[in-house]
């Protein structure tokens, strides 16, 4: 897939207006119940980043970005201000924030994931653009040293270690993290006097698979 491993200006992300989309196929019966499936194991996030514009300068910088992106063509991070990170908004990041996996003795290799719960039931986001730098592991109670216990991918947010986690033993992670997404139009259209005015362009921004 074509992807530019470079982030929208996050200030400009700031205020956007987005979150999870899913697609669920309802069938109405005869007797007045549902079936309902899925197609897609994970959600995808959607977002609007003309609501984030306040200035003549934000569009100006809104469209150089969506030139050198080509448009639809190219893929690149976006920063979810409601969703960035393992911990919750108002803490700081821990190594302990996820269990992302359980080490058997022999697997050198994780997928940093963030696991949503609620009533019981929970849903595990693979995470695939952790932000560089942010990542912090441990394997039970021991922290572990990037580069000297393990390096990571963050182009694919894979966890690599170099002498692998004892059997049932639990992996964790600390991280930011980016959304990949490309621009959902082959067009921006700002219109300068309403922009003035208080209207924003519709700038659709959609997550895609990587």
């Amino acid at each position: 897939m074509s992807f530019h491993e470079v982030q929208f200006p996050a200030n400009l992300s700031f205020g956007a207006l987005g979150g999870p989309q899913r697609r669920v196929d309802v069938v109405a019966l005869a007797n007045g119940f549902e079936e309902r499936n899925t197609p897609w194991a994970h959600s995808r996030r959607v977002y609007d980043a003309g609501l984030g514009l306040r200035s003549l300068d934000d569009v100006e910088a809104v469209i150089a970005f969506y030139e050198a992106r080509y448009g639809q063509i190219y893929g690149f991070r976006w920063k979810d201000w409601s969703d960035y990170k393992s911990s919750k908004p108002s803490a700081p990041i821990g190594r302990w924030d996820q269990q992302i996996a359980v080490g058997n003795g022999v697997k050198t290799q994780f997928q940093i994931i963030k696991t949503y719960r609620s009533g019981g039931h929970a849903y595990a986001r693979p995470i695939v653009k952790p932000v560089q730098g942010s990542v912090l592991v441990a394997v039970e109670q021991d922290d572990k040293s990037d580069t000297i216990d393990y390096t990571v991918d963050d182009t694919t947010g894979v966890i690599t270690f170099f002498n692998p986690p004892d059997p049932d033993t639990r992996v964790y992670a600390g991280y930011e993290f980016d959304v990949p997404v490309r621009f959902d139009s082959d067009s921006l259209l700002a219109n300068i006097a309403s922009f003035h005015a208080g209207q924003v362009p519709d700038i659709p921004v959609r997550e895609v698979r990587v």
